[in-house]
């Protein structure tokens, strides 16, 4: 009876393994939508490409497409494979794992120089850079310190708006920036350098008469009137001044850190695989 029994349970067990490595299966065709040779794309990869709202006949057109991609893809595949020499296949894959091997070099690289790197920069120290690379820092365009005022042609205080924009007094300057919501552009800030480039997108002025030193100049269009005054000028070639490229030097101090810490990083990885007897030459 106990054998009969033992039978019964063991027959049970292969149907039921039987059963679901059917189930599995069937499960996994239901979810295939196309095949080439033995490459199979499935639902759940076209699920990615779908956008979120769309309709019908977008949906069948992204699929087809997408469908008809991934198949010619792997047949292209399937017949490079076949028809390279394996010298140039050998080729391919060393250049992939050298690819690989880099990118993972890299990555690891980047976390240590997030996690080690001191991105705190003092002004001395760019103060000091700036000092002993100051004949390399040569302008490529020119700048000019300029105020700049634009207002519309309706506004009641024109005369007033002139004498305090022309005035080098602190509390004109004051009055007029408590008005600064009814201009159109504006600019009070002397000791900013600016790009005559820029500025020449933004007012009616020519290069030449940005760059020559005006003590007040005006000009008026059917949009409204301009005033400027300009206090400096540097053109292309001459040294760049300090406060004008302070963010480009910081990025060349953060730079030449992380140069730095990767080669101590390199240097005690050599030395601990050397300790630890996982380098060794001969």
């Amino acid at each position: 009876m106990k054998k009969l029994l033992f039978l019964f349970l063991g027959t049970l067990f292969f149907i039921s393994c039987d059963y679901f490595d059917f189930r599995s299966k069937e499960e996994e065709e239901e979810g295939i939508v196309a095949i080439v040779k033995t490459q199979k794309l499935f639902r759940d990869d076209i699920k990615s490409i779908l956008p979120e709202n769309y309709t019908k006949n977008d949906s069948t057109l992204l699929v087809r497409s997408f469908i008809n991609n991934w198949a010619l893809k792997q047949l292209l595949l399937s017949k490079a494979e076949k028809n390279s020499s394996l010298e140039t296949t050998n080729e391919i894959n060393k250049l992939v794992n050298d690819y690989r091997e880099s990118l993972l070099i890299n990555n690891y690289k980047e976390m240590l120089i997030n996690q080690q790197l001191d991105t705190i920069i003092y002004s001395t120290e760019i103060d000091e850079f700036y000092q002993i690379n100051k004949e390399n820092f040569k302008l490529n365009e020119d700048l000019i310190k300029i105020k700049y005022l634009h207002f519309d042609h309706k506004v009641v205080n024109k005369k007033e708006l002139i004498r305090l924009f022309r005035s080098e007094r602190i509390d004109d300057l004051e009055s007029l920036q408590k008005q600064q919501l009814s201009f159109k552009q504006f600019q009070f800030n002397t000791d900013i350098w600016t790009s005559v480039d820029k500025v020449s997108a933004i007012l009616p002025f020519s290069r030449d008469i940005l760059l020559n030193k005006t003590k007040y100049l005006e000009k008026q269009d059917s949009i409204g009137l301009y005033l400027i005054s300009i206090n400096n000028v540097l053109v292309r070639n001459e040294t760049a001044p300090l406060s004008y490229i302070k963010p480009q030097i910081k990025q060349m101090i953060l730079h030449r850190r992380k140069i730095e810490l990767i080669k101590d990083i390199e240097k005690i990885i050599l030395q601990d695989a050397t300790k630890n007897n996982n380098f060794k030459t001969y």
